[in-house]
């Protein structure tokens, strides 16, 4: 019966075989660091992948969900709702028990993190919790995104527990796909490039930049799409013209714009994709075609450097040095990472941070940007490729061009 509700219910529920190998590998991951249990707690779907990797069951809306992960028992969820839970409850009222696998016991509480009374409810339920285990290791996952409260509350009321951070045990597991999830990732690429298809039909003059997001989310929805990111920025011809976050999507097209476009989607099963490109209305600017170019054969060179074994410091490195070599503005936050349950996942290619190496199996989002020497255009070019024992291969099939509509 559970079986047939998720089907008829979710739009793409992870096989339990594909949750029992995560469950597996992790759980031999904790026998060797000797963690008794882990510990993680998500708020959003964007980048909220720890819960969803464990539990199938996504985050959202801020309000925050509790994973407790035992080495030798069934999971405990602890989510906003009431308790009794309803049958057949929606999960504005906690995960209905249809929904969930390798979860012993649904703990739902009417807290919410603007009614400061109530932020002692899930952090008291989690240490009782953990008393009823005997945990006496207790292995955090990913501590940057449990709320203080609940930190120092465990900390506190919890002495003789050993803490450790245990985001490193997960992500090494969490970062290399199984054919699963490399499928649903193919899905959820071959959505944006049906969706691409469209958007060409939209940029036209007298068009706002966000009424082309919201047709852009409508399209994604109706193909199953579970969650959208989309940037688009526009400017004159002459001018860069980076993408924007939504709150900055006002301005209305005109002829000879630049429109820089990218949809960061996850598809059903939850799992993200990006993608990239620039359409200009009226002729394309010789130095947007240059730079364009240049974005194009620096994707291609990371690409073919994202063998099992590279390093992502000598990866950034030589990004960098042909951004200078080519008097280009030199892109300092993130060109290439990981992407799966969240839009950015390890490992990054940053110049120190990431001691995670490339491995087999991983999918990664390549996005080069820059601007050229005098500020006159700037290209951004983004697709995601999976690393195999070969090389990698590029998952979007939208041709690498300035599109002219």
């Amino acid at each position: 019966m559970s079986k047939d509700l998720r089907k008829q219910n979710l739009r793409k529920p992870i096989s339990t075989q594909e949750l029992e190998r995560r469950w597996k590998a992790v759980r031999q991951a904790m026998g060797k660091e000797k963690f008794d249990c882990l510990i993680m707690q998500n708020n959003n779907s964007f980048l909220g992948g720890y819960t969803r990797y464990f539990t199938d069951i996504p985050a959202d809306n801020s309000y925050p969900m509790t994973v407790i992960f035992p080495l030798n028992e069934d999971m405990t969820m602890i989510s906003h709702g009431a308790t009794p839970v309803p049958p057949g409850s929606s999960p504005d009222w906690g995960p209905p028990e249809w929904a969930v696998c390798g979860v012993k016991e649904r703990i739902c509480l009417p807290y919410i993190p603007t009614l400061s009374r109530t932020n002692e409810m899930d952090a008291k339920a989690a240490v009782e919790t953990l008393k009823k285990l005997n945990v006496k290791s207790l292995g955090v996952v990913a501590p940057a995104f449990m709320g203080a409260f609940m930190y120092n509350y465990i900390k506190e009321n919890l002495p003789d527990v050993a803490i450790k951070y245990a985001t490193d045990l997960v992500d090494e597991i969490k970062a290399i796909k199984s054919a699963e999830e490399i499928e649903l990732i193919k899905g959820t690429a071959k959505m944006q490039d049906i969706v691409w298809g469209a958007v060409l039909e939209m940029v036209r003059p007298g068009v706002s930049e966000y009424e082309v997001r919201s047709e852009m989310q409508r399209l994604f929805i109706n193909r199953g799409s579970e969650e959208q990111l989309i940037m688009i920025g526009s400017q004159p011809a002459g001018t860069a013209a980076p993408q924007k976050f939504h709150f900055f999507q006002n301005r209305m097209f005109q002829d000879g714009d630049q429109v820089c476009i990218m949809p960061e989607i996850s598809g059903p099963g939850g799992l993200y994709c990006e993608l990239g490109r620039t359409v200009c209305i009226g002729d394309a600017p010789k130095p947007l075609l240059k730079l364009w170019d240049f974005m194009v054969e620096i994707q291609d060179a990371t690409a073919e450097m994202l063998r099992p074994g590279a390093e992502p410091a000598k990866i950034f490195k030589a990004y960098s040095d042909e951004l200078v070599k080519r008097g280009c503005a030199l892109d300092l936050r993130l060109f290439c990472h990981g992407q799966g349950y969240d839009l950015v996942e390890r490992p990054s290619m940053r110049p120190e941070e990431e001691g995670m190496t490339i491995k087999t199996g991983m999918n990664l989002a390549v996005h080069p940007m820059t601007m050229n020497a005098d500020r006159s255009a700037y290209a951004f070019c983004s697709d995601d490729f999976v690393v195999s024992d070969s090389g990698t291969y590029r998952l979007q099939k939208t041709p690498r061009e300035v599109f002219v509509v």
